[in-house]
């Protein structure tokens, strides 16, 4: 008998609904980042604010993409942590790098060119970051639905002896 958890594991949204909810949902969540990295910035130099909000926000992130985006339906593992880690710990030096090149080439941006700046960095990042979890970090909840279809019929039964093949590929296989 099918559990519910692998019903809804084979029901995994396809891409255009993986990236709509994977938008809504770190999108979301890094929108509210880049404010709380400009008011964290007022007291602790940007670096660190950046790192700690980094930290807080891929936590949160990656529990909305477990249970909402990918169709997991459950909590993040402690492996899809650490996978998605890495792919913010690349998403932080792609915000930081732009941040230094702003740095490097305005004097003093305001308040909405950093804003911009910071938010057009982590949509790049963003995308990448897309790819990496729905191929690699939560790719096995969907490969875990996908091995549970039966396939051809085995060549040997389960008694432990030799079935009968039954068309030219399975003779070819046999010999």
């Amino acid at each position: 008998m099918e559990s519910a958890r692998s019903r809804h594991e084979s029901a995994a949204p396809g891409a255009f609904v993986a990236f709509t909810r994977f938008v809504l949902c770190g999108g979301g969540v890094g929108v509210a980042s880049s404010f709380a990295v400009g008011a964290l910035a007022a007291w602790i130099p940007w670096m660190l604010a950046n790192a700690l909000v980094a930290v807080v926000s891929t936590l949160l992130a990656t529990e909305l993409h477990a249970r909402f985006t990918f169709g997991a339906g459950s909590r993040a593992t402690v492996r899809q942590h650490a996978q998605s880690a890495g792919s913010a710990a690349a998403a932080y030096v792609v915000t930081c790098a732009a941040m230094l090149v702003l740095q490097m080439l305005v004097t003093a941006p305001g308040a909405l060119l950093q804003q911009a700046v910071y938010l057009s960095a982590s949509a790049l990042a963003g995308v990448a970051r897309f790819a990496v979890l729905r191929l690699v970090v939560f790719a096995r909840t969907r490969s875990r639905a996908a091995t549970a279809t039966p396939g051809p019929r085995p060549l040997y039964a389960s008694s432990g002896r030799i079935a009968a093949p039954t068309g030219p590929e399975e003779l070819c296989r046999a010999a």
